[in-house]
């Protein structure tokens, strides 16, 4: 069951609500009859299939769970998502989660966007509630708070795969390294540089962008100058397209190109056939991927008529794992959920498992390696310990 926050009758709500929750406790039981989950994603705007998505992972393991008479320490009790849009903004990030502190969740899935679970995290962290984020940024980690949670790898991880890969894959001995000017986008690069010196490989040409620029006839010049051999990215693949078509104008395609998340896109196919290669990395790996995965994306695809669009099957793992955690708990307190957060294994139905460290690291967590080629995104290698 899914119910929106009525923002409208939001302060109403709030004045029934110590007496709605003692209606619902039973003698001196920890568990109400009702328990409250927060999601918070981007549900409108340019990263709204993404937010949605990562909703409709919770929604379908919500479904599942009710349906087979979810219990905690012997009481059934009904699980109620309370989504929020923060918009991909972390202003709007920080009202909406204050909105769901106030509606009393006892736990948050979210947010898409570093910056957002980053300003958000506090809110959650004064009531103790835990908040699992597919956020990748270290710092998210590092706010001394026990509350927060990552379903995923993080940027470090990911530029150490960046590093090494292009390192050890291609047999090439000059480097370029290119970014869109962004705190995510230039912290991945700087990382993926310094692993490729770390492997004594020169990285001849150091750039940022901003993350519109798509006028690269100049830099197309200089890499063929500098005979580069492979470029480390984390541009947008619309600048990428631009890029490597620069780079045909100056007939200098003996090159590779591997880049993070932001070229891991359909629209990269417009640029198959032209360079060497095209390379991606991503700690969201695909439900494909996994055993488990075929039946997700059945089931995905039966209850919302399209495949998923990039990680519902982590929010869909992230709820069970809660649900277990709960289970673990014998409490809807956020206090006592967190510490069983922190205990559990949790059985993740989709990718395996989930267990995190004291900072709330995902101990599992891998990132995959992924090739252009025929016109799809083939993973190539994946590992935990690049």
């Amino acid at each position: 069951m899914t119910q929106p926050l009525n923002r409208r009758h939001f302060s109403a709500g709030l004045a029934l609500a110590p007496f709605a929750v003692g209606g619902l406790l039973t003698g001196c039981s920890n568990v109400p009859d009702t328990i409250k989950i927060g999601v918070a994603q981007p549900l409108s705007g340019p990263l709204a299939a993404l937010g949605q998505d990562l909703l409709n992972g919770v929604n379908l393991a919500v479904g599942e769970l009710n349906k087979a008479n979810y219990s905690i320490d012997g009481k059934r009790v009904t699980l109620e998502v309370m989504a929020v849009d923060d918009k991909a903004d972390a202003a709007t990030g920080k009202i909406v989660a204050q909105q769901l502190v106030d509606a009393g969740v006892v736990a948050v899935i979210g947010h898409l966007n570093s910056g957002v679970s980053i300003e958000a995290a506090p809110i959650y962290g004064a009531k103790d509630i835990a908040q699992i984020a597919i956020s990748t940024n270290p710092r998210f980690t590092q706010l001394g708070l026990s509350t927060t949670f990552r379903m995923v790898a993080n940027d470090g991880l990911q530029a150490r795969a960046i590093g090494s890969f292009a390192a050890s894959q291609f047999g090439a001995s000059r480097y370029a390294a290119l970014d869109d000017g962004t705190p995510y986008g230039k912290g991945l690069t700087d990382g993926a540089a310094e692993q490729l010196k770390a492997e004594k490989k020169e990285v001849v040409l150091r750039e940022s962008f901003d993350d519109k620029t798509v006028a690269f006839d100049d830099l197309a010049a200089r890499i063929k100058d500098a005979g580069i051999e492979v470029i480390v990215s984390t541009l947008n693949d619309y600048q990428v397209i631009a890029l490597i078509e620069a780079l045909k104008k100056v007939n200098y395609t003996r090159v590779r190109l591997l880049g993070g998340d932001t070229v891991k896109t359909t629209d990269m196919i417009k640029a198959t056939g032209i360079i060497e290669g095209i390379y991606a990395t991503s700690p969201v790996l695909e439900a494909k991927e996994f055993v488990a995965g075929r039946q997700f994306l059945e089931k995905y695809q039966e209850a919302f008529k399209k495949p998923p669009a990039y990680g519902g099957h982590y929010s869909y793992d992230s709820m069970y794992v809660l649900s277990a955690a709960l289970q673990k708990a014998k409490s809807a307190k956020p206090k006592d959920i967190t510490v069983a957060m922190h205990a559990i294994n949790g059985y993740a139905p989709v990718t395996g498992t989930m267990t995190w460290d004291d900072k709330g690291e995902q101990r599992y967590a891998a990132v995959g390696v992924y090739e252009l080629r025929r016109g799809s995104w083939e993973l190539r290698m994946r590992s935990d310990r690049w």
